[in-house]
């Protein structure tokens, strides 16, 4: 070749002469529109070429010159029969010697056989880099099991503290512990695991029975402070009520001063863009003062579907004698409890007592300190058994009142109950001797019992709005009751009661308005 490799503008204008693409400094192709060259299936990692149809006459220099524009050059492995292996530094440097393949090459200015070939680049196979390869990969799945167990331990919830194991100074400190609110769900969780993993026996039942008492002491705690979180609820609700009906009664008086400013005396005076304002700040607080309004009727509608006054005395009753029965039972059961125990207590003390007799006392200096503690227990458990009997009197007490009330509360019932038939033997006598009012409740304009139920929801709504509102309107109302309620009939319906309801026409121009307005209370005196 008489034109130096090394020079890559020299280079260029050589191959631009031969017809051939040029390749920049990093190899790559500045004619990109070429195909690739057809190559076999690329191996894992591979970072070797194949590069046949080298001239007989070339030399391992030459090959430098030829590919080191590709990248850096580890090894070259050149064979007698016009082909070698090239291995590179990296692995894109590969994908760039594989643009050279179907360029030819020639030596000088020699046109001899020997001197000129046509080079073939392709993939090749090569143990390095498939070791290398694979070590990359053993690396990378080391790199993420060791990220997935650093997140697993990220995310683990921490182990409990372990339980210590039984002990008489550890009992003493866990019984210390039951009896402090603030410790009481650490001792109650040591004293399960104490009972599970089998640490009672006839030496430490009375201790873990003390413990288990003290522990039952709690739930009337947690009754009381669940008592006093539902007064707690009870209460914010109260003041959340007040609350909403006081912001209701604000959105009123604010409804008021629009629908004033709207009048004509007022309203003439305003330019169009502030009566536009007034009229779009007057739908929004209307919209928002419905909203709150619904949602303090649905509060006092959950309020009376909750049970009605009746049903609210008799279950409080219930509840009161439901209570005392159970605590009266309750009480009952722990007197037997404790009788069993005292009359196990007692034998104990007597085979005690017997085994004394017949063994010396420097013997066995232990059972001193047994009988001590068991006649201290005795003491113990006669005062709990006095209170709960004196606590079990009172409960019956309680109980015979609370069954006097029930008694005169049903005979109340029954005379209340006495008269509702009379009243409506009443009743029905009135009915037959006013045999022609029932002819004139027939031809009233109220043909159905939903008829009645619109009337009467129709006059509460207009007797909040004192200034009268637009049918439609109304009908927005009703539509948030049922769906299927129908403009025409509505009006229809209020037309009928002349004297109930009256329509009138308010604004000037282009606010002219129909509304209707509740006149219930002047029809009375006229009918």
């Amino acid at each position: 070749m008489t034109l130096p490799m090394s020079d890559p503008t020299a280079w260029a204008t050589a191959m631009n002469n031969l017809g051939m693409a040029p390749l920049g400094i990093a190899g790559q192709p500045i004619l990109p529109d070429l195909p690739p060259p057809a190559t076999r299936e690329r191996p894992p990692g591979c970072k070797t070429v194949f590069v046949g149809g080298l001239p007989e006459n070339g030399t391992e220099q030459i090959i430098v010159e030829v590919f080191e524009q590709c990248g850096e050059i580890i090894a070259i492995r050149k064979s007698k029969k016009n082909f070698c292996h090239i291995r590179f530094a990296e692995e894109y440097m590969v994908d760039k010697a594989l643009y050279l393949s179907g360029y030819r090459i020639r030596l000088g200015s020699s046109t001899d056989k020997k001197d000129t070939g046509r080079l073939h680049v392709d993939f090749a196979q090569a143990r390095d880099d498939l070791y290398e390869w694979e070590c990359k990969q053993r690396m990378l799945a080391r790199e993420e099991r060791h990220r997935r167990r650093m997140e697993e331990e990220r995310l683990r919830p921490p182990s409990p503290p372990p339980v210590v194991h039984y002990s008489d100074h550890e009992c003493s400190i866990v019984a210390e512990k039951l009896k402090d609110d603030s410790k009481f769900s650490e001792a109650v969780q040591t004293l399960l695991t104490w009972i599970e993993r089998g640490e009672v026996n006839r030496r430490s039942a009375n201790n873990f029975y003390s413990m288990i008492q003290s522990a039952n002491s709690h739930v009337r705690r947690l009754v009381n402070e669940k008592a006093a979180h539902e007064k707690d609820m009870e209460e914010a609700k109260e003041k959340f009520k007040q609350a909403l009906s006081g912001i209701l009664i604000q959105f009123e008086q604010i409804v008021a001063v629009y629908h004033s400013a709207s009048k004509q005396k007022a309203w003439d005076h305003f330019t169009k863009a502030q009566r536009k304002n007034i009229s779009v700040w007057c739908k929004q607080a209307e919209e928002i003062r419905n909203i709150h309004n619904d949602e303090l009727m649905g509060i006092r509608r959950e309020e009376e579907m909750e049970m009605s006054d009746d049903e609210i005395e008799e279950m409080t009753e219930t509840k009161e004698t439901e209570e005392s029965v159970s605590q009266a039972e309750a009480l009952k059961e722990e007197n037997d409890s404790l009788r069993w125990q005292l009359d196990a207590y007692r034998n104990e003390v007597e085979l005690l007592k017997q085994e004394q007799g017949k063994v010396h006392r420097e013997d066995d200096p232990n059972k001193e300190q047994q009988l001590k503690l068991l006649q201290q227990a005795l003491q113990g458990m006669q005062q709990h058994l006095l209170k709960v009997q004196e606590e079990y009197k009172k409960k019956e007490a309680e109980l015979e009142k609370l069954k006097d009330d029930k008694l005169q509360v049903e005979k109340m019932l029954e005379n209340l109950k006495e008269k509702e038939s009379c009243a409506s033997r009443l009743c029905a006598s009135n009915q037959d001797s006013e045999y022609p009012l029932e002819k004139t409740m027939n031809s009233s304009p109220i043909k159905s019992e939903r008829e009645a139920l619109l009337v009467g929801i129709i006059s509460t709504f207009l007797h909040v709005h004192p200034f009268g509102a637009s049918i439609e309107y109304i009908c927005s109302y009703l539509h948030r009751l049922d769906n299927k309620i129908c403009t025409s009939d509505v009006e229809c319906l209020m037309g009928r009661l002349q004297h109930t309801f009256k329509q009138e026409m308010t604004g000037v121009g282009a606010s002219l308005e129909k509304r209707w307005k509740f006149c219930g209370f002047e029809g009375l005196k006229l009918t």
